[in-house]
């Protein structure tokens, strides 16, 4: 997976932002709006398709497009890299495999140990009642 061919790739869109800001927000398109097709990429193998589709499949739409945004910033420019930034690393984190788990023994000095904590703890506690005089 090369990041310039996942970049090429991406389709951006400005829009304005939401909330607060006056006159500056009504007029600019800050709002960074950024579209993958990960059904159609050429970047990704099927493998790394197959991974992403099940992985993302709760930010995927239903034509496999990965949709992010980004209004952090005043700057389209800025709003642009940072959408970016996290497209990558979505990515990134997503495509590693975890390892499979190797089940293994607990050794037997653990084993032996417990046991005998348990046999302390046993003993503490029966020498707490009271006696039987009967």
């Amino acid at each position: 997976m090369a990041p310039e061919k996942l970049i090429k790739e991406l389709v951006f869109k400005a829009t304005r932002s939401s909330g607060a800001g006056g006159q500056h927000v009504n007029k600019t398109s800050s709002k960074v709006v950024l579209t993958f097709d990960l059904e159609n990429s050429l970047a990704l193998s099927e493998n790394e398709k197959a991974l992403l589709k099940n992985k993302l499949s709760s930010k995927l739409t239903n034509q496999q497009i990965l949709i992010l945004f980004c209004e952090e910033t005043r700057s389209q420019h800025k709003n642009k890299e940072l959408a970016i930034k996290r497209f990558l690393n979505l990515i990134k984190t997503n495509l590693v495999r975890p390892k499979k788990r190797r089940p293994t023994k607990p050794s037997k000095g653990v084993l032996k140990k417990r046991v005998e904590t348990k046999k302390k703890t046993s003993v503490k506690k029966a020498l707490r009642k009271k006696p039987n005089l009967e």
